[in-house]
């Protein structure tokens, strides 16, 4: 039935591509994550989402011009081997895969949260344990039917998305469902003003905005799988990033336009109220709905890319080469994916043993290693670019504006993020994990390789 093949099929286009790493984006940061960062930094948090959703931008160019370039199935961790070396190339893999792992367990606890509201007798990891066997059997499925599942998802959490746009600016000048009297944008300037909480909580709110883009690296590992990388690819970074930054702005502009910042979070979910708004009286149940849709896209995104970056390092040797198994009627890397299911099992004991604390405590973890990965991303795009002639760059399908003067910025800039997650006390343990995390790598990586030799 299984065979080993080191070839996957090309089976994703422009639009499965685009919604993979759109979907992966969108989901919890947004409906209830950007809560906190309006907290941080009240209006201004919109400068927040600006800057980040630029550097976000700037991160994909880097990956793109390498993807287009070289499409390959580890990605990232396989042009950091390529140009940077073996222990880079080692490191950046299992870091992405740890950080997507954290991720995974976070929305699926997210899920199983959801699923409660509705059926509050069952326990959590029931729950659990339900959303995570059904996704990993949808990667089992062929890529192409991942691919269209993975764009109803994201379609109908973009929908949601719309919907609230429109009933939002309809109340701001309209005054639908508020008496007929529009809201209008005072309420941007008048809680405090713009700068709510001073120039300094709007820098400080970079590491959870910045963090709320991550996902979107899910493009250059799919570069290996589609139909033709060298239109799809450049069409999806071009795109993803923007219709993001559109998304994440124009929607918190609506909500702080019309409910004071102060009060985003306290008096309930602003996309229920926004619902609630247009005389909709089922909008908790239809927010429900739409938040365990958007679990599931992101849980299942999760999977495929971390089940495809495990196959590349096995292709680089930084991975037991198990993980090159693939089924014999459609080309899925089973193994990996087998592998990210029982993983996930973790958050099945998690939400047993502490359901109250599990969420906070995982969702904390991963911002240290979405930074280096992206890190990493840009350092790999300067080795890159060193290693081609002139005449090579000038023919480049796909290049980073500015090149490696850009790269070497947005370095600059993750490095600040990094330097303001050990700054705040209540960060400081994620960089803290992040630094052991990859002493671990660095121990394993010797280890293994004298074990070798």
């Amino acid at each position: 039935m299984y065979q080993q093949v080191n070839q996957l099929k090309r089976k994703l286009n422009t639009r499965h591509i685009s919604f993979i790493a759109f979907g992966s984006a969108i989901g919890t940061g947004l409906f209830y994550g950007s809560a906190e960062a309006i907290r941080i930094a009240g209006p201004s948090v919109l400068l927040s989402y600006l800057i980040s959703g630029i550097f976000a931008f700037f991160i994909m160019r880097a990956l793109g011009e390498m993807s287009v370039n070289n499409p390959q199935v580890g990605s990232f961790s396989f042009y950091a081997q390529e140009y940077l070396g073996p222990i880079a190339g080692y490191i950046t893999g299992w870091t992405y895969c740890f950080e997507i792992l954290i991720v995974a367990i976070a929305d699926v606890t997210a899920c199983g949260i959801y699923m409660s509201v509705w059926c509050p007798d069952l326990p959590r990891w029931f729950w659990t344990l339900i959303i995570i066997l059904s996704v990993g059997v949808i990667n089992l499925m062929s890529v192409k039917i991942f691919g269209e599942l993975e764009f109803w998802f994201t379609f109908l959490k973009v929908i949601t998305i719309i919907i609230m746009l429109i009933a939002g600016f309809g109340t701001m000048f309209l005054g639908m469902g508020n008496g007929g009297h529009p809201t209008g944008i005072h309420n941007l300037w008048t809680q405090g003003g713009f700068f709510s909480n001073g120039f300094i909580g709007m820098i400080a709110s970079l590491q959870i905005v910045m963090f709320a883009y991550g996902g979107i690296e899910i493009i250059g590992i799919t570069a290996s799988e589609s139909e033709n990388p060298r239109v799809s690819i450049p069409k999806a970074i071009n795109s993803v990033p923007l219709r993001i930054l559109l998304f994440y702005v124009s929607t918190l502009f609506v909500i702080m336009s019309i409910y004071p910042w102060n009060k985003v979070g306290i008096q309930g979910s602003p996309f229920v109220l926004t619902f609630q708004h247009m005389g909709i009286n089922i909008a908790v149940s239809i927010l429900n709905l739409v938040m365990i849709i958007a679990s599931l896209s992101a849980i299942n995104s999760d999977i495929f890319g971390v089940g495809r970056m495990l196959y590349g390092m096995a292709q680089q040797g930084n991975a037991p080469k198990i993980f090159l198994k693939v089924s014999s009627y459609n080309n899925v890397p089973w193994v990996t994916v087998l592998v990210m299911v029982l993983s996930l099992l973790i958050a099945v004991y998690l939400n047993y043993i502490m359901p109250e604390r599990v969420f906070l405590l995982i969702s904390s973890l991963a911002t240290f290693a979405t930074v280096w990965v992206w890190i990493m991303i840009l350092v790999s795009q300067i080795a890159f670019r060193r290693s081609l002639s002139y005449e090579q760059v000038k023919a480049l399908n796909f290049s980073l504006p500015g090149g490696i003067l850009t790269s070497i910025i947005s370095i600059f800039f993750l490095v600040f993020i990094l330097c303001l997650i050990g700054y705040f006390p209540d960060t400081r343990i994620t960089l803290y994990v992040g630094i052991i995390w990859l002493v671990i790598l660095l121990i394993g990586y010797i280890f293994i390789n004298k074990l070798s030799k």
